[in-house]
């Protein structure tokens, strides 16, 4: 099983590095791949760069896709290269996974029409704006919809991961990686402890 995580400059690292810590304590179980639109550096939001293996014209064929939110998502959203490379791949994706604000771009992509979601709490009408047919959930820490499952900011995406390697590995499995990373997992989807601050995150102009 081979799993792409999609970068873009100021991502989050959280976001990206969080998730792809349970699933890397998997082992041979699954190969992690770094994916951008050009393949090379890319910048996070807090400047550590991540190498990106692959570009979008090269990336190989992907069963789990991840995707990070971050400052960068909103200069995302009017990138068709990136919309179109989610357009092509999630969909032939088993589980498509993002964290944060990555759910406005799935949202924006028009993949999440339909679907449960959730996305950070504090900018949540940054996703919403861009899905008016998804069924944003204000309350949940992370969303299982089946193919797509969203989380909601930064170490939120943590607690998701050890959720969908639970629902592909088994609960063994994910109690395993838990207790490796020395990780205290928030198990209940349905309640974000964070829910409170809906909305209260001010964007740049």
């Amino acid at each position: 099983m081979r799993l792409g995580s999609i970068f873009y400059n100021d991502f989050e690292l959280l976001d990206a590095y969080g998730p792809l810590e349970m699933f890397g304590a998997l082992g041979d179980k699954i190969e992690l791949v770094t994916i951008a639109e050009q393949a090379g550096p890319v910048r996070s939001s807090v400047g550590p760069k991540t190498i990106a293996d692959y570009s979008f014209d090269n990336a190989p064929a992907l069963d789990l896709i991840l995707i990070p939110g971050g400052i960068g998502t909103i200069a995302e959203l009017k990138n068709d290269a990136l919309l179109n490379f989610l357009t092509e791949r999630c969909p032939q994706s088993q589980v498509t996974m993002s964290v944060c604000t990555g759910s406005a771009l799935l949202a924006k992509a028009g993949l999440l029409d339909g679907l449960a979601a959730t996305t950070n709490k504090m900018f949540f009408e940054l996703a919403r704006s861009q899905g008016s047919n998804t069924q944003w959930q204000e309350a949940a820490r992370w969303v299982d919809a089946g193919q797509y499952v969203t989380s909601s900011g930064v170490s939120a995406g943590t607690d998701m991961a050890l959720a969908v390697i639970e629902r592909l590995f088994g609960s063994e499995l994910a109690e395993m990686v838990m207790n490796y990373t020395e990780y205290q997992w928030h198990r209940d989807g349905d309640q974000d402890p964070f829910a409170g601050l809906l909305n209260q995150g001010v964007l740049p102009e």
